[in-house]
């Protein structure tokens, strides 16, 4: 007798769903000490973007605010997620926690883990950010990848977006990493 195809489908969905939540609790800050090891992640994080590609140290004195996502796991078996967690700073302060989640379906097979910044460039979108319930990427977000060099593909294009995001330190086997459809959350470590 053989599994009906809507069975298959929701056992591929659990198992992506699964391989997620378990990589992502690999990682998870979240406990006694949470705020303390999400801020070491974070100067950890921002020290290696800074040194690898240099060009963004400009972009971070351009910034009103930074959100620093240091560690995200992804994984997917045609059902897919991703989650991480981070902190927002002003100036060099930490002034809010929070999470981002995303949910894929498609073709996909594998799992990474990237990191990532949010560079807010006008206060407005700053302020939105912030005031938003659940922030989701949208239009308004541009990416610079970063290349060999120092530039991390930063140019007067994309300095002139409210907000820019910086992927990078890949690693696993899903190719590319983006933050589309991408939700922000406040959360307390």
């Amino acid at each position: 007798m053989s599994t009906p195809p809507f069975l298959t489908t929701r056992r591929a969905a659990l198992a992506g769903l699964g391989a997620t939540l378990g990589l992502a609790a690999c990682g998870n800050p979240v406990g006694g000490d949470g705020g303390a090891r999400l801020d070491a992640r974070v100067d950890a994080t921002r020290d290696f973007l800074f040194t690898t590609y240099p060009g963004t140290r400009d972009l971070a004195s351009k910034s009103h605010g930074i959100l620093w996502m240091p560690l995200i796991t992804e994984a997917g078996l045609f059902f897919g997620g991703a989650y991480g967690q981070g902190a927002l700073r002003l100036g060099d302060v930490t002034v809010d926690y929070y999470s981002v989640a995303r949910a894929t379906v498609g073709p996909q097979i594998g799992a990474q883990q990237y990191a990532h910044a949010l560079f807010f460039l006008t206060p407005e979108a700053l302020t939105d950010f912030r005031r938003a319930d659940g922030w989701a990427v949208g239009a308004d977000v541009r990416y610079a990848t970063p290349e060999r060099g120092g530039a991390a593909g930063i140019d007067t294009t994309t300095t002139s977006a409210p907000v820019i995001a910086v992927v990078f330190g890949q690693s696993g086997l899903i190719a590319g990493a983006t933050l589309a459809g991408s939700k922000y959350t406040r959360i307390i470590p």
